[in-house]
């Protein structure tokens, strides 16, 4: 996968916020244990508003960072590894 500069730019504005790295780096972990993560695990680990949790999450769902799944009247949501590798092939040509 090859990403545009404005899909990149998508991403870096959603990596941008302390709370969505945080988000980020909590679902990582939760995945590693069992694939995915409900969105009620997240909000009992960040103290903020439900609905600001829901925003940042829809941001990186946004941005293709987290992929969603409705589980009944729940979501959970896994890191996209692809959109991640992209990423940083991307970031790693400025390197040199």
């Amino acid at each position: 996968m090859i990403l545009d500069h404005k899909k990149v730019e998508r991403i870096s504005k959603a990596l941008g916020d302390p709370y969505r790295l945080k988000i980020m780096d909590m679902v990582k972990m939760q995945c590693q244990q069992n694939n995915w993560m409900q969105c009620a695990c997240i909000a009992d680990n960040i103290e903020l508003a439900q609905s600001t949790i829901s925003h940042h999450i829809s941001q990186l769902v946004d941005a293709d960072l987290l992929i969603a799944e409705k589980d009944g009247r729940n979501a959970k949501y896994r890191v996209n590894k692809e959109v991640m590798t992209a990423y940083v092939n991307f970031l790693n040509q400025f390197k040199e």
